[in-house]
């Protein structure tokens, strides 16, 4: 019996995603490629692995059972990693992160340029994706890092298999047009329209708070979480809004006028790690970019 560590890992993306499509994005090979290594590896065993009847990738027993197996001996072999890593005392390797836009701009790309400085080495890989979506796939191993936004005031959230990292927090600014008469206060706001992103995005939850705070209920006019969209939509005198600083440093303050109105908080940033790379000096070195660069 032939048990190929290749096919074994094609086995487990296969597990872990559900279709040999979603294993074949995972693992950045064609479908075909995937089918013949696990119809490789089902002639090894001389049995099915994989019940292919229906329109998910459902695995027989003797798949979960090589499945697992699978899943150790990738933990093994990201242990070996780390230990042969810390051994050489050299950060190298690629480190795949997802984030979004402001974080892309303003954090990840000057933590790129001092891993440039100080770790040639090490490389990264940036995909765009928040939230859930990226969540879901730092769990299934696509990536090995991403950088969540929350409200600060609702602290971080403890989640399984996967490492915290507080980064930093990124104050809120309420943003109105220039055209608007002086803003001293909230009540100069009550009855003006807003732009922010659903009540479900971190800046809805930011207004809603702040209307609850400041007794009043904001009038949404706009939906959006772009920043450069929302900001020219400032601009244009569509309404009032709240950014993080990061958001604002390309804006344009002749366009837009930054008030100083207390009580808007921040959003707190955090990276997840996947728990079996955390500690890889990679990792580590890229973490330690991203808290130099971030506020």
């Amino acid at each position: 019996m032939d048990l190929d560590p290749r096919r074994l890992a094609v086995l487990a993306a296969i597990a872990r995603r559900g279709t040999l499509a979603g294993a074949a994005a995972a693992l950045h090979v064609t479908p075909s490629a995937v089918s013949q290594q696990l119809a490789q590896l089902e002639h090894s065993v001389g049995r099915p692995l994989v019940d292919r009847s229906g329109r998910r990738a459902v695995l027989t027993a003797a798949g979960r059972v090589l499945a697992a197996r699978a899943e150790a001996i990738a933990r093994e072999l990201t242990a070996a990693e780390a230990e042969l890593a810390a051994m050489s005392g050299r950060a190298a390797g690629l480190v795949r992160v997802a984030a979004f836009p402001t974080v892309i701009r303003y954090l990840l790309v000057p933590a790129m340029a001092r891993l440039a400085a100080d770790h040639p080495d090490v490389t990264c890989s940036i995909t765009e994706l928040e939230g859930a979506p990226a969540l879901r796939e730092l769990r299934l191993g696509g990536i090995d890092l991403t950088i969540t936004e929350r409200d600060a005031t609702l602290g971080s959230e403890t989640r399984r298999q996967v490492t915290l990292v507080p980064l930093g927090e990124d104050p809120y600014r309420v943003v109105v047009p220039v055209g608007w008469s002086p803003v001293t206060s909230y009540a100069d706001l009550a009855d003006r329209p807003w732009i922010a992103g659903p009540p479900t995005s971190t800046t809805g939850q930011v207004l809603d708070r702040l209307g609850r705070e400041r007794g009043f209920t904001p009038r949404r006019v706009h939906a959006c979480i772009d920043y450069p969209a929302v900001l020219a939509l400032v601009a244009a005198g569509h309404g009032a809004t709240i950014a993080p600083d990061l958001a604002l440093r390309g804006a344009d303050r002749a366009e837009v006028c930054v008030t100083t109105l207390p009580g808007a908080g921040a959003r707190r940033l955090d990276a997840y790690v996947t728990a079996g790379r955390a500690h890889l000096p990679a990792v580590e070195a890229l973490l330690t970019a991203l808290k130099a660069v971030t506020p």
